[in-house]
């Protein structure tokens, strides 16, 4: 007699579920930019024209703060003391009046000898586009 060949149920194979791990890169934040805060422009040099330069007594004449920082570095003392007295400062008048820079008139009136008072024309000439 023929025998009856039954098929077995295959059974499926047990798939196993692989988690894959994932690494989160590390992305450092700028620091947020503070509200307020303002940029500080840098303002236009001042040149006075022929009319309004300053005439210095060892004969140079100067007509800008860049003019100046480079006439008080060989300025010998006698000539900067003529200008700058204990009375007046004719240097901080010159800027203030004709360079229009109060702040830096005002330094330069306490400025004592022409190293003192290059230190504050140098100073103050990083606020301007040269």
């Amino acid at each position: 007699m023929p025998t009856k060949t039954t098929k077995k149920p295959v059974a499926k194979k047990a798939t196993k579920t692989v988690t894959k791990k994932v690494s989160k890169k590390v992305v450092k934040k700028a620091a947020p930019k503070k509200q307020g805060a303002k940029v500080a422009s840098k303002k236009e040099l001042v040149y006075a024209d022929n009319q309004k330069s300053f005439w210095v007594t060892n004969g140079q004449i100067l007509n800008s703060l860049v003019a100046l920082r480079d006439a008080l570095d060989e300025m010998e003392k006698e000539v900067y003391s003529y200008h700058a007295g204990t009375a007046h400062n004719d240097f901080a008048n010159w800027v203030s009046d004709v360079l229009c820079d109060q702040a830096c008139a005002v330094d330069l009136e306490k400025a004592k000898t022409p190293k003192s008072a290059k230190t504050v024309v140098v100073r103050h000439l990083k606020t301007y586009t040269v």
